[in-house]
């Protein structure tokens, strides 16, 4: 399993990244590791936008899913069969976001650690013959950020960029609205992931969280447009 995996993810991205770097990011890690996120956040678009639309649908479900709930809540099995048939009708599926998290994780994996050994010598044995090791690897993000040691800003921008992302992916509060306990916990978490993120990344080099902050603004703009594609799937659906 551990040769598969720096066969297919690791090995590959690694590589990238030392071409990217020494080509088109002119000697930058930094901006080697935003490029590398971006190719790697485009090529997991079509993904990525399954699962947004399943967030967003679910989201939109989670009134009618409580009712259902609270109806047949001394019957199991006619709960079961409501729940399927909503999940049926809006063309959704309670299990896909699990779906679309694995099909990511092993390419997720991979970046972090690239990102964290990166400033290894050793790192380099891993290379293609056909792809050299760089000389002496810049470790400095437009001359402003030692890339190589845990720096307190890009701790504070990768939380900033969870919180936001977060909270772009959150529903609009409606006046009066009850929430439920299920969209209670989901912004509850527009405030515990940014903690995390600071708790987890303070000792990380800065690598890590440049990596954590490019991810997160890409994932806002993909969501954004994808909010807009599903608003007007809507309108053409209700003029159609």
């Amino acid at each position: 399993m551990i040769f598969l995996y720096h066969t297919i993810f690791y090995d590959p991205l690694l590589n990238l990244l030392v071409v990217l770097y020494k080509t088109i990011a002119f000697s930058d890690l930094g901006l080697a590791i935003v490029f590398l996120t971006v190719l790697i956040r485009l090529i997991l678009f079509p993904i990525f936008q399954k699962s947004a639309r399943y967030q967003i649908v679910m989201q939109r479900l989670q009134p009618k899913v409580a009712e259902l709930q609270k109806r047949h809540k001394d019957d199991k099995a006619k709960q079961t069969e409501a729940l399927l048939s909503l999940y049926k009708e809006n063309k959704t599926n309670p299990f896909s976001g699990f779906l679309y998290i694995l099909l990511q994780l092993p390419i997720l994996i991979a970046l972090y650690q690239i990102f964290l050994n990166i400033l290894k010598p050793e790192v380099f044995e891993r290379l293609y013959g056909f792809v050299a090791a760089p000389g002496v690897l810049n470790t400095t993000f437009l001359g402003l950020i030692n890339l190589s040691l845990p720096s307190i800003l890009m701790v504070g921008l990768a939380a900033a960029g969870q919180y936001f992302q977060i909270k772009t992916a959150l529903p609009k509060l409606e006046d009066g609205k009850q929430l439920s306990v299920q969209e209670k916990a989901s912004r509850r978490m527009a405030f515990i992931a940014p903690a995390l993120t600071v708790f987890i990344f303070y000792k990380l080099p800065a690598a890590v969280g440049l990596y954590w902050l490019t991810a997160s603004i890409f994932s806002i703009i993909q969501q954004e447009l994808i909010q807009r594609n599903i608003k007007k799937d809507e309108q053409l659906g209700r003029t159609d």
